[in-house]
């Protein structure tokens, strides 16, 4: 790990997001498999890259499928404890094309919806199973902290991308003191790739301070290459891949005091 500031490395190895994608050329291979997936079912944008897509070599078990940029607020109480996080997903443009497109919104691609079609976004991704973690975790240091299902869900779709919003409560109030909350967000099969979009808001945090993570990604990336040539060929790629979607994992670590 190492601060997003890149002004010194954690336990777990030194990566700093630079503005380029870690992803091997084997891994964008796979990446762009997953986008000719997808586009088979949007014949209005298949025909501009159906070319480019052709030259890809195909294999098992694309990993990810949905890519997410999230936001995280941590809402404090009275006291000065950590009560609540404000999480904000916000999709991939293939992904939310492909999920408008299939609702019957938006049939004139235009980008924007009617005041009812929008209406009817809300609570689109909010239909969990019951043991679904949400793809957002909590430590106080580490120890894991509950989190409540999700509130408060919002939807929308701006600029060709659908967003989203939910509140998830703490299980009991935490005072940063002595051992960070951190809050990850991870998807354990890898299915969805998260990245913390900018720094996390702290709502009534009086003297707390936050600071962004990221993961090795040369050896996730490792660990996942390794995983596909395995499946490679698989009837049950799908089923059998990895969970390594932690090895993913970008945190946010929240302080309060001196």
């Amino acid at each position: 790990m190492m601060r997003r500031d890149g002004q010194g490395p954690i336990a777990g190895g030194p990566v700093r997001r630079t503005g380029k994608s870690a992803l091997t050329p084997g891994l964008w291979a796979w990446r762009l498999h997953v986008l000719w997936a997808n586009l088979c079912r949007m014949k209005k944008l298949l025909a501009a890259i159906v070319g480019l897509v052709l030259s890809v070599p195909v294999g098992a078990a694309a990993h990810p499928h949905v890519f997410i940029d999230a936001t995280i607020e941590v809402i404090f109480d009275a006291t000065g404890r950590a009560e609540a996080l404000r999480i904000g997903w916000t999709y991939d443009s293939l992904f939310s094309m492909t999920y408008v497109a299939e609702m019957g919104l938006d049939p004139d691609f235009d980008g924007v919806l009617t005041a009812e079609e929008e209406a009817s976004l809300a609570g689109f991704d909010m239909d969990w199973h019951e043991d679904f973690a949400g793809d957002t975790y909590a430590l106080l240091g580490e120890v894991p902290v509950g989190l409540s299902a999700p509130l408060e869900p919002t939807a929308a779709y701006r600029d060709g991308s659908l967003v989203s919003t939910h509140l998830r409560r703490l299980s009991a109030p935490v005072a940063p003191l002595g051992a960070d909350l951190v809050v990850q967000v991870y998807d354990p099969s890898f299915y969805t790739s998260y990245l913390i979009a900018q720094t996390p808001v702290l709502t009534g945090g009086e003297g707390c301070r936050v600071q962004v993570y990221e993961p090795d990604r040369a050896a996730a990336d490792a660990r996942l290459e390794a995983a596909m040539q395995e499946l490679a060929g698989s009837a049950d790629a799908e089923t059998e891949f990895p969970a390594i979607g932690a090895a993913y994992a970008e945190e946010a670590r929240i302080a309060c005091g001196p």
